[in-house]
């Protein structure tokens, strides 16, 4: 690995999914204007996550609705001339 690179100011941040109110304590070298207090009773930096792995789809299994049926529908139509 390269020296140099990597940052050196790691610190405890608080990370919160807006989606869901989520929050988890980890370790950061991210900037952040916000603080929180955390259930330790300590103040930490705040950093807010449009979505985290209690929010995203993939980690849920909570998949967004496709419309398959209709998918099916105007593929069958399209080549049901090539059919016959």
């Amino acid at each position: 690995m390269k020296k140099g690179i990597h940052p050196t100011s790691y610190r405890f941040v608080v990370f919160k999914d807006m989606s869901n109110g989520y929050s988890f304590l980890s370790r950061s070298s991210a900037p952040s204007r916000e603080t929180v207090k955390w259930e330790d009773g300590n103040e930490y930096p705040l950093i807010k996550l449009e979505i985290s792995s209690m929010s995203h789809p993939f980690f849920t299994g909570k998949n967004m609705l496709v419309d398959t049926a209709g998918r099916i529908d105007k593929f069958n139509k399209r080549y049901e001339k090539r059919a016959k």
